[in-house]
């Protein structure tokens, strides 16, 4: 479900095909979700609430064909894998691994047993590989302590990746929350036209961050009208990974520019970096491919930073539908010692939303 399904309209930009970060041509996203156990926790044994999200910026092999890249911190309060590299040379060459914050260092295995598996060369003929892996922190609702995603699990949802996939509590956002109800995966689109030429942003977060009275959705108090809902717990600590993809030719250094944007999309909704919140945006450009062994000149073809204002505010726009749809498309799970996040009551919302005249 899209909020545009529900009559909210979240700002001016035409919406993509799909609505989703898979408009970016190329683009797929695949899961893994591991629902196992419920009741008290037993660190190690359960309940399991968790999974693994991977986001492909293309269909070929993006360690050969590498992918201009950028990215911003917000917040530090996190464990990513990979930035420092992709800052330096401005590049992905693996898919994005989104998962559970202990399991880090498998999904890094498993990252890299699909990488090495499809290039025999690393580590003989050529250097090393940097796997790109984000995560959130699940522990409300998840026996985080088990460590229940496997290098296996990676490698499947590399496998499963589509342009079409679901949203919500699914792959790395199963055990999610935000803004005290359930969260998790959900994307957006925005299409936008700059001298003349049809440019596609997209947008996919892992949403797991908010208190519930700092929820806003299209400009309405959302959280406040809904503060004594049911589920509430937590200090509004979590996180967020935002990832924006997009077909215009950029730099990696507009690309750092772009993933400022997302936290404009970010603060939309009501998220104040609070300090237990790791949000991160990162942002790559399918428009221009790096070849691993290219000797040749690089062209690389860009925008005029002049022209960049509608893509930032598409992305702004796109980020700030992608968590409003994490929370429409979540549904309502209990967790680890009878924990439970309520999915956002949609009957509820279009009547608050119809209150201030929002649809």
């Amino acid at each position: 479900m899209k909020a545009h399904e529900l009559g909210i309209e979240i700002g001016v930009f035409k919406k993509g095909k799909r609505d989703s970060i898979a408009d970016v041509k190329g683009v797929k996203v695949g899961h893994v979700t591991l629902i196992k156990g419920k009741g008290k926790l037993i660190p190690g044994k359960g309940p399991v609430r968790t999974g693994v999200t991977a986001i492909l910026p293309h269909e070929g092999n993006i360690y050969k064909e590498k992918v201009l890249a950028g990215a911003f911190v917000m917040n530090g309060y996190s464990k990513p894998v990979g930035l420092i590299q992709l800052w330096e040379l401005g590049v992905i060459e693996t898919p994005i691994i989104l998962t559970n914050t202990l399991s880090i260092g498998t999904a890094i295995d498993g990252l890299l047993d699909y990488v090495l598996r499809e290039n025999d060369d690393i580590g003989v003929k050529t250097g090393s590989v940097n796997p790109l892996v984000l995560e959130c922190n699940d522990s409300y609702l998840n026996d985080i302590r088990g460590r229940h995603v496997k290098r296996e699990h990676v490698v499947e949802a590399i496998k499963n990746a589509s342009k079409d996939f679901e949203e919500g509590a699914v792959g790395a956002g199963t055990g999610m929350s935000a803004f005290e109800f359930k969260g998790g995966i959900g994307s957006a689109s925005r299409v936008v036209e700059i001298e003349g030429r049809r440019y596609t942003v997209g947008a996919l977060v892992l949403s797991n961050f908010g208190r519930r009275e700092d929820l806003t959705i299209a400009g309405v108090p959302v959280g406040i009208e809904l503060k004594d809902w049911p589920g509430k717990g937590g200090e509004g600590k979590g996180s967020i990974i935002m990832v924006v993809a997009t077909d215009a030719p950029l730099t990696s250094r507009q690309l750092n520019r772009l993933a400022k944007r997302a936290t404009v999309g970010l603060a939309r909704t009501g998220g104040y970096a609070y300090n237990g919140s790791g949000d991160i945006a990162v942002a790559f450009s399918t428009a221009n491919k790096i070849k691993h062994y290219g000797k040749e000149t690089l062209e690389v073809k860009a925008l005029p930073d002049s022209v960049l204002s509608p893509l930032f505010k598409a992305t702004a726009e796109a980020v700030e539908e992608a968590i409003v749809n994490s929370l429409l498309n979540a549904r309502t799970m209990d967790g680890r010692d009878n924990h439970v996040r309520y999915e956002l009551p949609k009957d509820k919302l279009i009547e608050i939303m119809r209150k201030y005249g929002r649809i």
